[in-house]
């Protein structure tokens, strides 16, 4: 699967899901951490790559261009270490592989996770 890290992800994430046979990118790598939100969603649209972020308004972005089938995974559980951000990943990309290629909205919380479907 392809990523892109928002600046809120560490790019230590980026590290294990390149680790994993994922292709990951983070926008400081590329340095554009001073891209909009919005310009985020589209570069991850033109690359096919899935948003991981912390920031609730690409949830947003992704329902009002629900026609671009991109996925966003949101992080909203309180331990944001990459860590934990890796251990809740790892499970979200085991369940819902199919979901994410689709384009979904998906929030990670505490010892859980929602999808919720564009289409």
């Amino acid at each position: 699967m392809k990523f892109l890290a928002d600046m809120g992800i560490s790019p230590a994430t980026v590290t294990w899901l390149n680790q994993q046979g994922h292709d990951a990118k983070h926008l400081a790598e590329e340095r554009l951490h001073k891209l909009s939100d919005r310009e985020i969603f589209d570069k991850a649209g033109k690359e096919n790559r899935i948003v991981l972020t912390t920031d609730l308004d690409f949830g947003e972005i992704a329902v009002s261009a629900a026609s671009a089938r991109i996925s966003v995974i949101i992080f909203r559980q309180e331990d944001r270490t990459p860590a934990s951000i890796n251990q809740y990943l790892e499970k979200v990309i085991n369940a819902t592989k199919t979901e994410l290629e689709k384009g979904v909205i998906l929030i990670v919380q505490e010892g859980r996770f929602r999808i919720r479907h564009l289409k």
